[in-house]
C-alpha cells in the first residue's frame, strides 16, 4: 500500500500532479507536462483554501475556472477531466482530516463555482473572437472593390478555420452560409441549413426577448445583440448556444447581411445542471434537500398579498430502534421507501416534499386556500404510511408525527416558521406519535422541554436520577477487553431514559456540569476500582471519563481528580478522560496546564471525536494526549465489503500519524465484524461500538472480561 505524502504541502503537490496528468492530455499548450503541473500548483493551492475557509466563498473556484481557460484548457473535455479530478481527489489530499460530508459538500460547490467561473472566462474570450471575427467580415465586405481576391482569401480563411459556428444571411432570414464549425454542432447538412429561415429557428425556452432583438437588428435598429439560445438539432435533441447576432453594413452604410456566431455550451450546461442538482438534492433518497426546500419557502413567504403556505414537518416515531435493531443499510431503505410514498403525496402544483436529514420530512404547499389543503396534505402523507414497508423479508410498521404551520405570505420568516413546525411535530411525538397537530403558538411554548429539563436538573441530581452505562473497549489485536467507557443517563420521571445530548448541554449552559462531571467521576472510579479488585487478567480494566468544556476551565478539576483517586485507591494508570478535539482548537497554555498535570500523573488524555474540530494537526505535538478517539464517520465507508477506499486512506493516515507521535488510536461506531478487520489491518489499537456490546450495566463487563481470562 503506498504511502500518504508526508505534510499538507507535499498532499497538494500530488493533488496539482493527479489534475495536471488528467487535463494535459487535451489542453493546447507549448508547455511540458511539469512544466503545466507547476501553473496548476497555485490553482490547486487556491482550492484547497476554499476548501477549508471557515466561510465558503466561491470567488476561489471561479477564479480557478477562470484560470484554466487562461491556461488554453478550453477543449471540450478539459472541464470534464478538471471537475472529475476536483470531485475525485481534492477532498482525499486537501481535506485535512476534516468532516467528510462537509468537506465533500463543499468541494460540491466550489466544483459548481469553477464551471460558472470557466464559462464566465470562455464567453469573454469567445466574444473577443466574434469580434475579431465580424470585423475582418466587414473588412473583407468593405475591402471588396480594391482587393477582392485577397479580402475574400482573407475572410475564407477566418470563416473556415473558426471553432465556433458562423452563419450569415441575408436581411428576409434566407440563410446564405455557414462554416463548418456550424455544420458539425447542428449535425446537418449545408444543403438542409441554407434551406431554411432564420425565424424557423425557434425553441420552446426562447427567451421573450430574443426574437424582438432580432427584429430591432434586421430592422437597423441595433448592431448586434447576444443572448443564451437553444436550437432543435435534425434529431430531436437540444443544442444550446451562446449566440452573437451583428448587422453587416454595406460601403454605403445600409443594413445588407447579419452574421450568427455560436459557441457550443450544451455540455456546460448539462454539466451544471447535475452540479446544481447534487448541491440541491439527497444523495439518498433523491428529494430536495434542506438547501433546496429553504428556496421554495423563501419564495412561497415572500409571495405577494392573498397568498398562503402550508408545511408539514414529518419525523418518523422510533426510526432509531429501526437501525439499532437491523442496522443502517436497512435504515436506508426504509428511508427511501418513505420517500417515494410521500414523493406521491404531493405533486399538485405549489406542492413539495424534501428531505432535511436523517428521518426528517417536509411537505410544503402553496397558494389561496391553504387552510384546507394542507390538512388533506398530511392525512394522505399519514395514509401513506399505513402500509407496512418490507425490509429483507421484515414487515415494518411505519409511524410517524407531523407537525403542521399554516398561514398567510410575508408575515414570518422560513428559519421561525420551520422552528414551529419543529417545535409542533415534538408536541405530536410527546402525545404518543403516529399524528398531527396544527401549530399553536401557546401549545408550542408548553412543548418546549427544554426549560423544563433545565429546571429539574439540580433537583435529579439530587435525587439520584442519574446512572451510569459502561460500553466496551476492545484491543482489536487479540480481542481482549482493555475497560470501558462510563456514559451518564438520566432516568427523567415523565420522558424516561434521556441521553446525554439532550441534557449535557443544559447541564454546561447552567454550570451544573461540574456537580454532575465530578460524581461521574467518584462513580466511574469507584467502579473500575471493583473491576480490578474481580478481574484476574492481564491488566487493569480501565475506564474513560468524558470531561466538558466547561470542567477544563473548572479550577478544582486537578484537585477533584487526585482527590478521587486516593480516596478509592485507584492507580491514575486506570483512568483516562476525554476531550472533545473542539474543546482544543485553539486552546492556550492556561487551559492546557491542568491536562498536562494529569498526564504527568499518568492519567491518559483521549482526544475524542477526532477529525470533526477543523483541528491543525500540527499542534497535536503541544496537546498532552495519549490517545486519538477517531469519529465514527470516517469508518462508515468500511462498514461492508468492499471498503470505501478513500475512508481506508484517511483512516491509513490518521493511524501512521497517530503512531509517528507515539499515540494511540481507538475507533468508535464499529458495528460490523469486516469494519472491526479492516481497522485491525490499519493498525487501530482499540475500538468500541454495537458489534462488540451496547453500553450496558457495569456487571456485564465483568463477565465479558471474565470469558476474555478464560478464553
Amino acid at each position: 500500500m503506498t504511502a500518504e505524502p508526508d505534510g499538507p504541502e507535499d498532499r497538494l503537490r500530488r493533488f496539482a500532479t493527479i489534475w495536471s496528468r488528467a487535463v494535459f492530455p487535451v489542453t493546447s499548450t507549448s508547455l511540458t507536462r511539469p512544466e503545466f503541473e507547476e501553473q496548476l500548483l497555485p490553482l490547486a493551492r487556491r482550492l484547497s483554501e476554499g476548501l477549508r475557509a471557515r466561510n465558503f466563498e466561491a470567488a476561489a473556484g471561479r477564479t480557478v475556472g477562470a484560470a484554466l481557460v487562461a491556461a488554453h484548457c478550453t477543449d471540450p473535455e478539459a472541464l470534464s477531466r478538471a471537475l472529475d479530478c476536483v470531485d475525485a481527489y481534492l477532498v482525499l489530499y486537501c481535506g485535512e482530516d476534516g468532516p467528510g460530508e462537509a468537506l465533500r459538500t463543499r468541494s460540491a460547490r466550489l466544483q459548481h463555482a469553477m464551471a460558472a467561473g470557466y464559462a464566465e472566462a470562455l464567453r469573454e474570450r469567445t466574444l473577443a473572437e466574434q469580434q475579431a471575427i465580424s470585423q475582418a467580415a466587414l473588412t473583407a465586405r468593405s475591402a471588396v472593390a480594391e482587393a477582392l481576391h485577397d479580402s475574400e482569401a482573407r475572410f475564407r480563411a477566418v470563416f473556415e478555420g473558426a471553432a465556433i459556428g458562423i452563419g450569415i444571411a441575408d436581411l428576409d432570414g434566407n440563410i446564405l452560409q455557414v462554416n463548418g464549425a456550424l455544420l458539425r454542432m447542428f449535425g446537418g447538412s449545408e444543403q438542409s441549413m441554407r434551406g431554411r429561415k432564420v425565424p424557423e429557428w425557434t425553441h420552446a425556452e426562447d427567451a421573450p426577448q430574443v426574437w424582438r432583438l432580432y427584429e430591432e437588428l434586421v430592422q437597423g435598429q441595433r448592431e448586434h445583440y447576444h443572448v443564451e439560445k437553444a436550437f432543435y438539432r435534425p434529431d430531436g435533441t437540444a443544442l444550446w448556444t451562446n449566440l452573437t447576432v451583428s448587422l453587416l453594413r454595406d460601403a454605403d452604410g445600409e443594413p445588407q447581411y447579419q452574421l450568427a456566431l455560436m459557441e457550443d455550451t450544451t455540455e456546460r450546461r448539462l454539466l451544471n445542471l447535475r452540479l446544481r442538482y447534487e448541491a440541491t438534492h439527497d444523495a439518498l433518497t433523491g428529494l430536495p434537500n434542506r438547501t433546496l426546500f429553504f428556496e421554495r419557502l423563501e419564495k412561497a413567504l415572500a409571495a405577494g398579498e392573498g397568498q398562503r403556505f402550508g408545511l408539514c414537518y414529518l419525523d418518523l416515531d422510533g426510526f432509531k430502534t429501526i437501525n439499532d435493531s437491523l442496522g443502517h443499510a436497512a435504515g436506508d431503505r426504509l428511508l427511501v421507501e418513505v420517500a417515494d410514498r410521500l414523493q406521491s403525496c404531493a405533486t399538485a402544483p405549489g406542492e413539495m416534499v424534501a428531505r432535511l436529514g436523517g428521518d426528517e420530512f417536509v411537505a410544503l404547499t402553496t397558494g389561496p386556500n391553504t387552510e384546507r389543503e394542507v390538512d388533506e396534505l398530511a392525512g394522505r402523507i399519514m395514509n401513506a404510511l399505513v402500509t407496512p414497508i418490507s425490509i429483507d423479508g421484515r414487515d415494518l410498521t411505519v409511524r410517524g408525527s407531523v407537525g403542521i404551520v399554516e398561514g398567510p405570505a410575508g408575515e414570518r420568516g422560513a428559519a421561525e416558521v420551520l422552528r414551529s413546525a419543529d417545535i409542533t411535530m415534538y408536541r405530536a411525538k410527546s402525545a404518543g406519535g403516529n399524528r398531527f397537530e396544527l401549530a399553536d403558538p401557546e401549545a408550542d411554548a408548553r412543548a418546549i422541554t427544554r426549560n423544563g429539563l433545565t429546571t429539574a436538573l439540580p433537583a435529579a441530581l439530587d435525587r439520584g436520577e442519574f446512572f451510569i452505562e459502561y460500553q466496551p473497549l476492545v484491543h482489536l489485536g487479540d480481542g481482549s477487553v482493555r475497560g470501558a467507557e462510563a456514559l451518564v443517563r438520566w432516568l427523567h420521571p415523565q420522558h424516561g431514559v434521556l441521553g446525554p445530548d439532550r441534557f449535557i448541554p443544559l447541564a454546561e449552559h447552567t454550570g451544573l456540569i461540574v456537580p454532575l462531571g465530578r460524581w461521574v467521576l467518584e462513580q466511574s472510579v469507584r467502579q473500575a476500582r471493583t473491576w480490578q479488585e474481580r478481574h484476574t487478567g492481564a491488566g487493569p480494566l480501565r475506564v474513560n471519563v468524558n470531561l466538558s468544556p466547561c470542567q477544563l476551565t473548572h479550577p478544582g478539576l486537578v484537585q477533584d481528580t487526585v482527590d478521587i483517586l486516593e480516596r478509592e485507591g485507584l492507580d491514575a494508570q486506570a483512568l483516562c478522560l476525554e476531550v472533545t478535539e473542539s474543546a482544543l482548537i485553539g486552546a492556550d497554555d492556561d487551559l492546557l496546564k491542568p491536562l498536562r498535570r494529569l498526564a504527568e500523573m499518568g492519567v491518559d488524555i483521549a482526544l475524542d471525536d477526532f477529525g470533526t474540530g477543523y483541528s491543525n494537526l500540527a499542534n497535536l505535538r503541544r496537546l498532552p494526549v495519549s490517545i486519538l478517539k477517531l469519529d465514527r464517520s470516517f469508518t462508515r465507508g468500511m462498514q461492508q465489503f468492499p471498503a470505501d477506499p478513500v475512508d481506508l486512506k484517511i483512516v491509513e493516515g490518521i493511524v501512521s500519524l497517530a503512531h509517528s507521535l507515539d499515540l494511540a488510536v481507538t475507533v468508535e461506531g464499529v458495528e460490523t465484524g469486516a469494519q472491526a478487520e479492516q481497522l485491525r489491518i490499519l493498525g487501530c489499537d482499540t475500538a468500541q461500538g454495537w458489534y462488540y456490546a451496547r453500553p450496558g450495566p457495569p456487571e456485564r463487563l465483568h463477565d465479558l472480561a471474565l470469558v476474555d481470562a478464560v478464553g
